[in-house]
């Protein structure tokens, strides 16, 4: 293979006999175990300085047990599953006419998952089973160019992109846009990003969304960093005509902004302090309290009014002489304005140490805690290994152990996470 080619390929293979999905905790009892296979490729030929043009794409087989609604029942065969196969394409070229730069690419999504739910006696009689299929797929076209303006480093991006989205017996959706994005040096302390988009989709109608962004060098080693702008989400085909689905559903608006400061101490490390605010219209979540769609455990639904949310993150990282490497972050969040759909926790700590040794092995060990969560959710800490290890120029072998103090916690009300899980294996190149 000459150098002017790029050729990559891998495949991957999990299979775990897994844990109950519904909390063991709360008296279930069936492993729900997962196994998966993915073929990948990746290939790109360089026609010249200025023209490459490639293909990359994936296959994935799937399969999956869940638990009912209700938990796990004593007699019945818990054969509750989800099986699913995907695949996705995508043709790329990148070239440049005259002083601008750009990129084409089309990507196409398949999805076939079907899910089966195994409802027996003695909770139902007769037994019952419902199978909820669902095949969609997405295809997108899309275009960026760039070029520079004048002599002071700013760039100019500009795009427009069309993507459409299917699913059998669902209505279709497409959504079209088209940006521009300047960035540009005020000065020689001082850059400002600025960008501005429209969309307009098929189901959800037009939206116009806009960003600014900015970096001020207060000193070498100080940057003072501020940014504000919008965006919006609209319903999935899922959430409006899937099993659970309200046709009625209406996109999501928001706007958020930030202001945030950087301490540098060269390669060494960094500490950064950023405030952060969010204000959320129409969200849309799971109600399980609602039956308009015909469904007894809930239906997609919306909330009327806004939705705040403000906070402060702090993270940094120092390494020492001796090559030992510390890292911390911090994030305070006052769920403002609460819905209850989109609470996140007030306090999360995520702590971590590295190093590495003569031998080439590397070691590090981190800690996660939450804190004040969300729907009444206990507090948790959990903490993590990590090793590896050279074997050879090409393969190194690795050791994780997650959970390693073997915490009981949720995520989810209800739903149980792994125990300790310890991972081990060769990664190689070639």
């Amino acid at each position: 293979m000459d150098e002017a080619t790029e050729l990559t390929f891998s495949a991957s293979r999990i299979k775990s006999h897994g844990f109950s999905a519904r909390d063991e905790d709360d008296g279930n009892f069936e492993a729900d175990g997962y196994d998966a296979t993915r073929l990948s490729f990746y290939g790109a030929r360089h026609l010249n300085d200025q023209t490459t043009i490639g293909l990359n794409g994936f296959w994935e087989d799937s399969s999956g047990n869940f638990d009912d609604y209700d938990g796990d029942v004593t007699g019945t065969s818990g054969n509750d599953t989800t099986t699913g196969k995907s695949f996705g394409l995508r043709a790329f070229a990148n070239f440049t006419i005259g002083a601008v730069d750009h990129k084409i690419s089309l990507t196409r999504y398949r999805m076939d998952r079907t899910s089966s739910a195994d409802f027996q006696p003695p909770t139902y009689a007769p037994n019952i089973v419902v199978t909820d299929e669902f095949i969609g797929s997405r295809t997108k076209l899309s275009w960026q160019g760039a070029t520079d303006i004048g002599a002071h480093g700013a760039r100019l991006i500009f795009g427009a992109d069309t993507e459409k989205e299917t699913a059998q017996n669902f209505d279709d959706a497409r959504l079209s846009g088209a940006y521009v994005e300047i960035t540009a040096p005020l000065g020689t302390d001082v850059d400002l990003n600025a960008s501005i988009r429209r969309d307009d989709h098929s189901l959800a109608g037009g939206f116009t969304s806009g960003r600014i962004a900015a970096v001020w060098r207060a000193r070498e080693d100080l940057l003072v960093r501020a940014a504000i702008g919008n965006g919006f989400r609209a319903p999935s085909l899922y959430e409006l005509y899937g099993p659970y689905g309200e046709p009625a559903l209406t996109r999501e608006d928001s706007v958020s902004a930030e202001l945030g400061v950087e301490k540098r101490w060269g390669d060494t490390g960094h500490l950064r302090a950023t405030a952060f605010w969010l204000d959320a219209d129409n969200l849309i979540g799971f109600d399980e309290s609602s039956t308009i769609c015909g469904q007894p455990y809930g239906c997609y639904a919306q909330v009327d009014g806004k939705s705040r949310r403000r906070g402060v993150e702090l993270d940094g990282r120092y390494t020492l002489s001796g090559g030992v490497t510390f890292t911390g972050a911090y994030t305070y969040t006052d769920n403002l304005d609460s819905t209850g759909w989109v609470d996140v926790p007030e306090h999360v700590l995520s702590l971590g140490a590295e190093t590495s040794f003569a031998s080439g092995t590397t070691a590090g060990l981190s800690l996660h805690a939450e804190a004040d969560r969300a729907d009444g959710l206990p507090s948790f800490t959990t903490v993590n290994l990590a090793v590896s290890h050279p074997v050879t120029d090409e393969a190194v072998a690795y050791l994780r152990v997650d959970n390693l103090l073997d915490r009981d916690y949720q995520l989810v009300r209800g739903y149980g996470t792994s125990g300790r899980a310890i991972y081990a294996g060769v990664r190689a190149e070639f």
